[in-house]
Parts: C-alpha cells; sequence; structure tokens
C-alpha cells in the first residue's frame, strides 16, 4: 500500500506540472486541458508514470463535483447584460442544438456500425455538448474577438447545455437497462428537470446572495468556506426534489452574479481558482483512467464519427437552430465551428460504464478519441476560421488597473470601467467641465500602458479608460455622459 507522503507527492507533481504546461498551451495553440489529459495519460499505467487506476465510480463523482464547481464559477463570472441580446439564440442552441446533433451522430453511428438505436443515440447524447473553457482560453492567448454577439451567444450556449446532454444521457441508460420504459416518458421527465433546476437556480441564487449580504460573519476568509457549502447546498437539494442540479447551479451562481454582493471580487477570484483546479484534477484522473493501448482499435471509427461531428451534424443543428433568428450565414457558420468537446462527454461515458450497458469499453475509447480529435483540429484553427469568415476583430490587451473596490455593509456604489469612444463628446474636455453628477467619483485615468491620478483640469482623450466609483443610481447616467456624442 502507497505511503499518503508518497501520493501527495505524486499529486503535487502533477498539480505543478499542469499549471507550468497550462502557460505553454497558449503559445502551442493547444487548450489547456490537452495538456492536462496528456500529463494523466503520461502518468497512467500504460505511461513512464505506471500509476495504476482504473475506478470509474470515483471518477464519475469527481467528475459531477467538478462539473458543479466549473458551473457555479462561469455563472458566477458571466455579464448578463452582455448575454442578454443573444439570450433566446443561446437557449435555442443549448437545447434545440444539443438535441439534434444527439439525433444525427446517433444516427450515423447506427447506419455505419454495428450499434443499435439507442446505443446509437447514446454515443450522440455524450459528445453533444460544447466546451467553452477551452473556447475563450485560445481567444484570449492569441488575441483573436468576435463580432456582434458571437462571443455571448457561445458563452452563453457553453455555459448552458450541458444540463441537456446530462438528461439524454441518463435517459437513454435507463431506456437500455428498462427496456420496457416508453420513450414518452422523457418528456414530462425533461419539462420537470429542466423546470424546477430553473426555479431551484434561480430562488437559490437569490437566497444565497441575501445569505451573504445579511449574515456578516465575523472572519472575511469564511464568506468563500460559506459559498461552498450553498453551492453544494443548491446542486444536491435540486437533485434530490428531482430538478436538474447542473442547470440550477448555473443559474444559481448568474443570479449571484450580476447582484449587489459583498465581497464580490475576492468570491469570483476563489470561485475561479477552485474551478481551475477542478478542471486540472478532473483532466489529469481522466487521463490516468484511459489507456493509450486501448485506443488503436478505435482509430478509424473515431476519426469518421469526429468527422461527421465537426463538418456535418454541428454545422447542421446550428444551422437549423439559429434559422429563426435570421443570422449572418458567416456568423452561423462560425458558432459551428467553434463547438469544441471538452471534458464532460468524458464524464458522461463512465455513466454507461457504471450501468453495465453493453459494448461500454469501446463507447468510452470512442468519447475519448472524439473529444481529443475535436479539441486539437477545432481548438488550434478557431483563430484562422475567424479570420477566413471574417467574423474576427482585434481584442485590445488592457493594463490591468492598480486599483481594488470591494463592496461591504452600507455601500451601494460599485467600482465601473468606461473607455472613452473618439466620438464621445467628454473627449478633449477637462474633468470639471463633464458635470459629473453626485455620488460618483473619477478615480483613476487609463491612458496606453500608464494610469493617471486625475484632477479637475485633466483633459479627457479617446481611448481613455475611466474608473469611476458610482451608486447603483447614476451609473447609467454617467455611461450615457461619457460615451454619447
Amino acid at each position: 500500500m502507497l505511503s499518503l507522503e508518497f501520493i501527495l507527492l505524486a499529486a503535487s507533481l502533477l498539480l505543478l506540472i499542469s499549471v507550468v504546461a497550462s502557460k505553454a498551451s497558449g503559445r502551442l495553440g493547444v487548450p489547456a486541458l490537452v495538456l492536462f489529459l496528456a500529463i494523466g495519460m503520461f502518468a497512467g499505467s500504460d505511461g513512464p508514470g505506471g500509476i495504476q487506476f482504473e475506478d470509474y465510480e470515483l471518477t464519475q463523482r469527481l467528475g459531477i463535483l467538478a462539473l458543479v464547481f466549473i458551473l457555479f464559477a462561469g455563472g458566477l463570472d458571466t455579464d448578463w447584460g452582455f448575454v442578454r441580446p443573444a439570450l433566446w439564440k443561446g437557449l435555442s442552441l443549448a437545447t434545440l442544438g444539443v438535441l439534434i446533433t444527439a439525433a444525427l451522430v446517433g444516427a450515423f453511428v447506427v447506419l455505419v456500425f454495428d450499434f443499435s438505436w439507442l446505443q446509437g443515440l447514446l454515443v450522440g447524447a455524450i459528445v453533444s455538448s460544447t466546451d467553452a473553457a477551452a473556447v475563450f482560453a485560445i481567444m484570449r492567448s492569441r488575441g483573436v474577438g468576435l463580432k456582434g454577439d458571437l462571443k455571448p451567444l457561445i458563452e452563453l450556449e457553453s455555459g448552458s447545455n450541458d444540463p441537456m446532454a446530462v438528461f439524454l444521457t441518463t435517459a437513454l441508460v435507463s431506456l437500455l437497462q428498462n427496456a420496457e420504459t416508453s420513450p414518452w416518458l422523457l418528456i414530462p421527465m425533461l419539462l420537470q428537470q429542466m423546470g424546477l433546476g430553473a426555479l431551484c437556480g434561480y430562488l437559490f441564487g437569490r437566497a444565497m446572495t441575501w445569505i451573504v449580504n445579511h449574515l456578516n460573519l465575523e472572519y472575511e476568509g469564511l464568506y468563500p468556506v460559506m459559498t461552498l457549502g450553498l453551492v453544494l447546498l443548491t446542486y444536491s437539494a435540486t437533485t434530490l426534489i428531482g430538478g436538474n442540479g447542473f442547470l440550477a447551479i448555473y443559474l444559481a451562481g448568474i443570479v449571484m452574479g450580476n447582484a449587489y454582493l459583498i465581497h464580490k471580487r475576492s468570491l469570483r477570484r476563489f470561485h475561479d481558482g477552485l474551478a481551475w483546479l477542478m478542471q486540472i484534477v478532473m483532466f489529469l484522473t481522466l487521463g490516468l483512467l484511459v489507456f493509450p493501448s486501448r485506443l488503436p482499435a478505435v482509430i478509424g471509427a473515431g476519426l469518421l464519427i469526429s468527422a461527421f461531428l465537426i463538418l456535418v451534424a454541428r454545422p447542421v443543428s446550428v444551422l437549423l437552430t439559429l434559422l429563426p433568428f435570421r443570422m449572418d450565414l458567416r456568423e452561423t457558420a462560425m458558432v459551428g465551428w467553434v463547438g469544441l468537446r471538452g471534458a464532460v462527454p468524458i464524464i458522461l461515458a463512465t455513466f454507461p460504464l457504471l450501468a453495465g450497458i453493453d459494448r461500454v469499453g469501446i463507447i468510452f475509447d470512442l468519447v475519448f478519441f472524439i473529444v481529443l480529435t475535436s479539441v486539437l483540429i477545432q481548438g488550434t484553427t478557431i483563430p484562422l476560421m475567424a479570420r477566413w469568415l471574417r467574423v474576427d476583430t482585434p481584442q485590445r490587451q488592457r493594463t490591468r488597473a492598480p486599483l481594488e473596490f470591494e463592496p461591504s455593509h452600507g455601500i451601494s456604489g460599485d467600482l465601473i470601467e468606461i473607455e472613452l469612444p473618439p466620438s464621445s463628446s467628454a473627449v478633449g474636455k477637462r474633468i470639471v467641465e463633464l458635470g459629473l453628477p453626485q455620488g460618483v467619483l473619477l478615480a483613476l485615468i487609463g491612458r496606453g500602458d500608464t494610469f493617471l491620478v486625475p484632477g479637475g483640469s485633466t483633459l479627457l482623450e479617446a481611448g481613455d479608460v475611466i474608473h469611476l466609483l458610482a451608486e447603483k443610481s447614476e451609473q447609467g447616467k454617467v455611461h450615457a455622459l461619457l460615451t454619447t456624442e
């Protein structure tokens, strides 16, 4: 039996190597998750590390726990005003788009390979959701921006489509286990899970916000600990009453992130770091679980399914789903291309394994190969595809401001940033001439790579990033004052 010290040594080395590897992922144009998986495979039983690991139940539970915190962090960091213009398009892709993708891939698997309809649809459901973290990590590292509503649409879809994929997977596993179950029973089950998930997400989000703002803990370090408990309570309680816990936790994060919340900045940082830790641990574990020696047996089938998913199923599902919204064809093509598959499909592939479904071994290996192919092909070509479709826009990197503000009890304002457009009527004026409303304090001006402490005689220039402390009621007036012609 291995000693605790040896286990801790191995875990710490794998964690540190993964963190360092994430720095190289941007330069190589490869998503960090691929490197995390590769490190896990290198350390596994088929690699030089020789770590023996084949505990699918532990992997599934760890994956579910990781997904809970990743979804909550994603919701907490979602700007509702940013994604609201793409709300209906994003929700359509997260539900109908996932369903069409699963059906198309399932039909292809059935027609080309020796799978039953339920088995084929199960493969389609497992690989039907997309990964937001990988997409935006690549775009940030390569300085790629997207025009119009593309970025909020992709962000909203990728953050909200996992619940539908989880539901389809668990439902099909249930049908495979119980052949007498009628597929029509899935419709009320879907309505129940999504309805209760949405309701619980909103109610728990409001309750969590109230608790954080009113409990008035003596030690600030206890607030992240409290939110950990609230996150787990939200997921588990929603799931136990028959709702979709993943949808609930994502919506609860959005509600909290867009409400007045004391210690919001520190809580976001804590949960962002926790989400990264969860992703690293999850991908390392999945890498340890995979046996590379078994992958050559599924290369042919995996390449065919991956090609169909990338070139047919995903684009067709996006096109059909967005058809009523009359989106530009080039933008629709871009949304179709950035449908990267991530860790969620690999986690979902453990569900049939633990359920004892026929041919689960080959399904797991197929799913892993499909995810790897999707990330390597689509992930490395996102900047090229954005330029080719002419939907890219330069993403200017701002110098981080040496100024932070943490809302606390009794303070209703917040620190906001406004960039002065060249057409703004404020350009060329002195600060004293702006006529800022009461309850607004201009704290700092970012100009290029430098920052200015403003005075009343400071002249404003186009492109200045204005940092203001403003009451909630005055923020709209300030934004209009500084951005209108």
